[in-house]
């Protein structure tokens, strides 16, 4: 028993001269500014050391401070200085797979993925005045408004405005839009499914003809606030066209021109060709402030339609209604064969497309919305396609080599077998085809885009914009 005692005595003193000759090497050399390896990363009393000189710099340099403040900033700059350490910015790829982001593929970073428009939004918020303006381009996925009717509303209600935006001539899918009534009848309808069709806007579509429409924008919640209704056409001279009763001519030179039919609280418009050869793209409702988005949803539309639009038209489009953001969500039509695993040509394909269109809406920041899930049958059971992970790797490289923001929908819709989810849901958030959200599900989707961009609104810096 003595024995363990000795023992334990002899262990505790060991312990003690250790630290003793260990606290004393540390001042010596603390002392003396000497450096010796082995101590550099344990030295006991480094950390009350560079407190003081800390303090003693802050002192020299603010002599009427307190001792309290001198310990407070010097808390302050070493949190400063591991926060700069935690928040550097590096280039990141794997940031696509994050769901509810919209990214420039650079993690920690403190400045928007989308920033010309980020300042537009900061601008408008500030002086609520001006436009901004949103092409929505798409499949059947966005189709009858769906996705961008929530979106356009939640940033209407954020930043202003009033007005559903851009409306075509005719659509066969109108009776399913919620967002505006539309009656059309007798116009000749050119779009890119037409291999010998030309001429076409960046919907899709040319009309022509001695037709007749009317419209009614439902999303108008100020009645008390004027609405500018235009007309968008192509070339004419001396075209005639009827608008709630008035004649009007109009005269274009430009591939596109805008006019604009009333200005009034009315909601409604209604208009009739008196020139056949007449090319008309469609409508417009706008309040005199505030932002837009135009729906260009095209139904079994990979995206390499849009390189058929003539670049007269893309770029005269810039000129005469001028956008900000272009995004494009495209992806579920490649998903047509379940085995399909190799997506290369798409790029191939999309390439010539994303640079025509960069080139024209020279400006506009561009952001590349991924495919939603979609699934298949495989062994009698639904399942997320098994090449959709691929496809949406190879949309966000296509991005990042564009220079385009990114924003994963697979991912912020759930992940893998969300569409199979979201369709067996009780009420159903997607149809049993297993390839659309309904209604239900689009709104679910809108709100997290909403968000992502808000999310990127906040990183704007407001002493930028004062200075410039």
């Amino acid at each position: 028993m003595e024995e363990n005692k000795n023992r334990n005595y002899k262990v505790f003193a060991l312990v003690v001269y250790c630290f003793i000759i260990y606290l004393i090497v540390s001042l010596v050399a603390q002392y003396y500014g000497t450096n010796w390896k082995p101590l550099a990363n344990v030295n006991l009393v480094s950390d009350i050391f560079r407190a003081e000189v800390m303090s003693d710099s802050i002192l020299i340099n603010n002599p009427n401070i307190e001792n309290d403040e001198i310990m407070a900033e010097s808390i302050v700059m070493e949190e400063n200085v591991i926060e700069e350490v935690i928040e550097e910015e590096v280039d990141d790829f794997n940031l696509y797979l994050e769901p509810h982001l919209i990214t420039d593929f650079t993690r920690n970073s403190q400045q928007p993925a989308m920033p010309n428009f980020i300042k537009k939004l900061v601008e408008l918020k500030n002086t609520k005045k001006g436009k901004i303006r949103i092409a929505y381009l798409g499949d059947s996925m966005i189709e009858g408004d769906l996705l961008t009717m929530t979106l356009r509303e939640l940033l209407q209600d954020e930043f202003g405005g009033e007005g559903v935006g851009f409306v075509p001539i005719y659509s066969n899918i109108a009776g399913f839009r919620t967002t505006v009534t539309a009656n059309s009848s007798g116009w000749k309808d050119d779009h890119f499914m037409n291999k010998s069709s030309k001429g076409f806007y960046i919907s899709g579509h040319v009309f022509t003809g001695n037709g007749k429409a009317s419209f009614n924008d439902r999303t108008i919640k100020n009645n008390q606030i004027p609405i500018e209704k235009s007309i968008i056409y192509g070339k004419v001279d001396n075209g005639k066209l009827n608008h709630n009763g008035t004649e009007k001519t109009l005269d274009g030179t430009e591939a596109v021109n805008k006019t604009v039919l009333a200005n009034d609280t009315s909601t409604r418009l209604s208009i009739s060709s008196k020139t056949a050869e007449m090319p008309l793209f469609g409508v417009s409702f706008e309040s005199e402030d505030g932002i837009f988005i135009d729906n260009f949803s095209f139904r079994g539309s990979t995206g390499f339609e849009l390189g058929k639009v003539n670049s007269q038209i893309l770029n005269t489009i810039q000129s005469v209604n001028n956008y900000d953001l272009i995004v494009l969500q495209y992806g579920v039509n490649l998903l047509f064969r379940p085995k399909d695993t190799n997506y290369d040509y798409y790029q191939t394909g999309m390439q010539p497309v994303i640079e025509k269109l960069k080139k024209s809406f020279e400006g506009a920041d561009f952001l590349l919305v991924s495919s939603a899930d979609r699934a298949f049958r495989y062994n009698g059971e639904f399942k997320t396609a098994i090449g959709l992970p691929n496809l949406i790797k190879l949309q966000a490289t296509m991005a990042k080599e564009n220079e385009m923001a990114f924003y994963n929908q697979f991912a912020s819709m759930g992940g893998e077998n969300s569409i199979v989810d979201w369709a067996s849901q009780k009420p159903s958030l997607a149809n049993k085809d297993h390839v659309h959200p309904n209604h239900r599900g689009t709104r679910i989707l809108a709100n997290n885009l909403f968000n992502a961009i808000l999310d990127d609104y906040k990183k704007f810096d407001n002493n930028k914009l004062e200075e410039n």
